[in-house]
């Protein structure tokens, strides 16, 4: 049976700063925390909790040493807070999101009425709401913008790790219902390569395994864009959940894996793959 890996896959570069920062502040000697998971990736945060970062559901759970901001980003309100507390603060915030940050609050100073496209519970777009004020609306898709729109200048920014068909659907949705829109395209380059290289790949294969955290949005994601074009996609977070029944008579096996994931943990899934041939 062949393997193949996407040609784009495993973790990006916000990913790795977030991972570097979090292991260069267990170095320091003093009690290190991250405001909720660091990344979403159970294995990973359980090798930096062995190193001695603890997850901390929130500020009230630190009282002293370093307080690491997860990649997702937070409401810099947090972090005015944290510092008011003592705490010195490692900002761990992608790259991707903080442009977001950047573009929803400009919209926002600029009189737009602000959609985010993204899942209203996830981390990022909490982070991304507290910049485009707490008036913003939050959409998954066009079904969900309410009926009436009253605002007639429309601002729409989106969650880095959502997919650009669903960008393009609420954009349209919204087109002809405002006088004017604008758009800021906020998905990040390392996603949608991740994404385009899973399609490609699934297309091309009998079968995909997509390596990442359950709880992870651009890994589920991944498998979703691979389910609409291969019936037979698996997600996994490590080796050992793969089954070799899944591969009877299948002469391919395509293999990707979402931007949290380590290489090592997507390498091990790839040679329990290939040692089941």
């Amino acid at each position: 049976m062949r393997v193949e890996v996407a040609r784009h896959a495993g973790v990006c570069y916000g990913v790795e700063r977030a991972l570097k920062l979090a292991q260069e502040a267990s170095e320091q000697g003093v009690d290190v925390h991250s405001l909720g998971p660091l990344i979403h990736n159970p294995q990973a945060v359980a090798e930096l909790r062995d190193k001695g970062v603890e997850v901390a559901a929130s500020l009230d759970q630190v009282d002293s040493g370093i307080l690491v901001i997860r990649s997702h980003g937070v409401d810099p309100e947090i972090i005015h807070e944290a510092v008011d507390k003592g705490l010195d603060v490692v900002d761990a915030t992608c790259p991707f999101v903080s442009a977001a940050h950047a573009c929803a609050e400009e919209l926002a100073n600029g009189g737009y009425s602000v959609v985010i496209v993204g899942e209203e519970d996830h981390p990022e777009v909490e982070g991304i709401l507290a910049h485009a004020g707490r008036s913003a609306l939050i959409v998954q898709s066009a079904d969900d913008l309410p009926a009436k729109i009253s605002a007639r200048k429309i601002g729409v920014v989106v969650q880095t790790t959502q997919s650009l068909s669903r960008l393009e659907e609420v954009v349209n949705a919204l087109l002809p219902r405002v006088t004017e829109l604008r758009v800021c395209n906020t998905i990040c380059s390392a996603t949608a390569k991740r994404q385009l290289s899973a399609e490609v790949l699934a297309r091309k294969v009998d079968a995909v395994v997509v390596v990442g955290g359950h709880n992870s949005g651009n890994t589920t994601r991944l498998a979703e864009i691979c389910r609409a074009v291969n019936p037979h996609v698996h997600h996994v977070e490590t080796a050992a959940e793969v089954e070799a029944s899944w591969f009877d008579g299948l002469e391919s096996v395509g293999v990707t894996a979402g931007a949290s994931t380590p290489h090592a943990q997507m390498a091990g899934v790839i040679e329990a793959i290939r040692g089941m041939n």
